[in-house]
């Protein structure tokens, strides 16, 4: 073996060097953020450490993570959805009024709402691949016709903003068990969303690592272009990761469904900024083409420390949103640090 040869030897095992693939992880910077912000609140709120605080934190944390995760893929793959939190409206509504006036089973409604938020998330991604406008305006479109539908047809159908309540249907008991239940661990109750949003995390960390749909999806955000010339399926590929994004709604839809058996038709709005947040923070680039599932749950654990920390530490809740703000400008540069640092080890 002569000196160039041992010489690319050696680069091939430093780049696969247990640091070089540490420093590669796009989740690094927010779990170092992460890390940072549970101390800080173990050190300021007493009842930060407490196993029913942990609880409140992973409640607050699972109902912004299932949305993040889906948000997260999508991202990768270079696009964005402004109508995500209002399409959690929609699939809760869409599920209680047919139940309702259908007077089915819920489970009915519940197929339905499947059937509905999915078919918008492939609307939404067939838009986008036919009219080659940017996804910042046909999701804002969207949002629009989904927010004036939300309140349109529940004012039309119930009389007011709200609905009728289904918990006295059939049904409604076994759908509130598989959506909003709570699981008792030492004494301690968990919502049966952190079971859903670790699920979410496994498969879509499953999809993304280690399967041909997983490149395609890393291809497309990077470069669209280049993958289409080399076979990547681009139109599939961005309408699957609109209607993950539909499929998310439809579970987070159903929890807020059967928490609270009625459902106000203005809510959600705002609530797609928070799950992109959570994902950038988690270390999705805007630009696409990196990024991981494990990072957007990261992301949205540290929005439920945050937001519970500041009631635990008793703090005036308003300064949230600032610390929200602070946190993703940090983990933005953070982010970029990382990666910069990775890029320059190869």
């Amino acid at each position: 073996m002569n000196a160039t040869q041992v010489k690319e030897a050696d680069e091939r095992l430093l780049r696969t060097s247990p640091l070089r693939k540490l420093l590669g992880r796009p989740e690094l910077g927010s779990v170092v953020g992460a890390i940072a912000v549970f101390v800080f609140f173990a050190f300021f709120a007493d009842s930060f450490l407490r196993a029913s605080s942990l609880s409140t934190v992973l409640y607050a944390a699972s109902t912004i993570g299932i949305m993040a995760v889906p948000v997260a893929l999508l991202m990768i793959g270079g696009e964005f959805d402004l109508s995500a939190g209002v399409m959690v409206t929609s699939s809760a509504l869409v599920s209680s009024m047919f139940s309702y006036q259908m007077t089915a089973n819920v489970w009915v409604g519940v197929g339905v709402s499947l059937l509905v938020t999915l078919a918008i998330g492939a609307f939404n991604g067939f838009m986008l691949t036919r009219t080659k406008l940017p996804s910042f305006i046909i999701t804002l479109g969207t949002f629009l016709m989904l927010t004036g539908l939300n309140l349109g047809f529940t004012k039309l159908i119930d009389g007011t903003v709200s609905t009728k309540s289904i918990a006295d249907m059939e049904g409604f008991p076994s759908a509130r068990d598989v959506f909003a239940s709570t699981v008792t661990v030492g004494g301690v109750g968990f919502k049966v969303t952190i079971l859903w949003w670790f699920a979410l995390v496994a498969v879509a960390s499953w999809i993304l690592l280690r399967t041909r749909a997983g490149n395609w999806i890393f291809a497309v955000g990077g470069n669209k272009d280049a993958a289409r010339a080399v076979g990547v399926p681009v139109t599939g590929t961005r309408i699957g990761l609109y209607m993950g994004v539909g499929l998310g709604a439809w579970i987070s839809g159903q929890h807020l469904l059967f928490s609270y058996d009625v459902v106000q038709s203005g809510e959600g709005v705002g609530n797609e900024l928070i799950y992109i947040i959570a994902a950038v923070i988690g270390g999705c680039l805007i630009t696409g083409g990196y990024g991981s599932a494990v990072g957007s749950a990261v992301g949205a654990l540290i929005f439920g420390m945050t937001s519970k920390g500041i009631v635990f530490a008793e703090w005036n809740p308003d300064w949230f949103k600032f610390f929200l703000g602070a946190m993703l400008l940090l983990a933005t540069l953070l982010n970029a640090w990382v990666r910069k640092r990775a890029e320059a080890t190869k």
